[in-house]
């Protein structure tokens, strides 16, 4: 060992100033290591890296509380379904009756039933002539044209509709999803309040199948995976899923978006005062469609694929000249107070 001190006396400083730099950087690195795998691990609420969404029945980590990471307009005013009270809904006498084209005859093309992971779908959208279009109803101008349909429901023994009447709920609900003919795709009109109109149906569940529903029911069996789709071996007037010729009358209106995201606040919503029945067992058939492309025998089934009820905030819900509004209860006490008080002062008016 040489104990010669150094020709070069910074030298040595040098060398050790390098020396702690270096172990100084790879102390840094190491921490900032240790920190990723440390955040990596922690469950983070997130909507996947692929933009998947989900209901709280699937994953509540993708549910409806976190759409609005996904999508921010799901955090918005103006969202949907919401809850209809009947003592807050306003008379509207421009709500006309609808006019339906293309509802009333069973069409030549083909329809598709979907299973597309969060519901069913029977896309409508390949009519070449006659297709399903609606106008009137207070709805601007031109009309708006039907791409699909499809359902919410509950799970086994709850009910499972989006919107509500009076805090009433359905078994299951209906949506008939309309694009306004005036804008040439599904992206223009999302950008507008007026893109779409939904015509919404609650379901009431019964005993007896409703033989309106029997072409999409029995085609569910073939939904055995999300993203597999069946051609429908029959189609059916649309109209026999809408209530009557009088119940068609009777109908609320509001300014809201879509129900899943990105929840965009471009829909007037058509929530009909009358519901529909189906059968209990029809109910249970969608409660089997199954979620999730798993290879195991028991693959778990779509159930609660319904959003929360949002506030209304300002919004007015509109009543169409047929349907019913209920008087607020509270004024009612103070009706009978001052008819009673009325009567009171004749008596002591008229004396003995």
């Amino acid at each position: 060992m040489n104990d010669q001190p150094s020709k070069y006396p910074g030298h040595t400083f040098l060398v050790q100033s390098a020396v702690l730099q270096s172990h100084s950087h790879s102390c840094i690195m190491w921490a900032l290591g240790f920190l990723l795998r440390f955040l990596a691990m922690q469950p983070v609420a997130k909507v996947d890296s692929k933009g998947a969404w989900c209901y709280d029945s699937q994953d509540p980590t993708c549910g409806p509380t976190h759409w609005k990471e996904l999508a921010p307009a799901c955090g918005g005013p103006a969202q949907s379904p919401v809850n209809i009270d009947l003592r807050l809904v306003q008379r509207d006498y421009t709500l006309e009756p609808f006019i339906f084209q293309g509802y009333d005859s069973a069409p030549l093309d083909p329809w598709t039933l979907e299973n597309d992971g969060h519901t069913v779908l029977l896309r409508v959208n390949s009519c070449r002539q006659s297709c399903p279009v609606i106008r009137g109803a207070g709805l601007p101008s031109p009309g708006y044209r039907l791409l699909q349909l499809h359902f919410h429901w509950g799970s086994p023994g709850h009910k499972g509709s989006e919107h509500s009447l009076d805090e009433k709920r359905g078994s299951m609900e209906m949506h008939m999803l309309h694009v306004n003919t005036k804008y040439q795709s599904m992206r223009e009109a999302q950008s507008h309040p007026d893109g779409f109109a939904v015509l919404a149906v609650l379901l009431v569940e019964e005993d007896r199948d409703n033989t309106n529903f029997s072409a999409i029911v029995s085609g569910l069996k073939n939904l055995t995976l999300p993203g597999v789709s069946v051609n429908l071996t029959s189609t059916f007037p649309l109209a026999s899923l809408l209530p009557s010729s009088v119940g068609l009358l009777r109908y609320y209106r509001y300014s809201g978006s879509l129900t899943t995201p990105g929840c965009e606040p471009a829909v007037l919503w058509t929530v009909f005062e009358n519901t529909i029945p189906i059968g209990r067992a029809q109910v249970a058939q969608f409660q089997t469609i199954p979620q999730t492309g798993s290879p195991s025998l028991h693959p778990r089934p779509i159930i609660d694929n319904f959003r929360p009820q949002q506030p209304l905030g300002g919004r007015r819900i509109s009543a169409s000249p047929g349907a019913s509004i209920r008087s607020s209860v509270s004024t009612l006490p103070c009706l009978h107070v001052a008819l009673w008080g009325l009567g009171v002062g004749l008596r002591l008016w008229q004396g003995p």
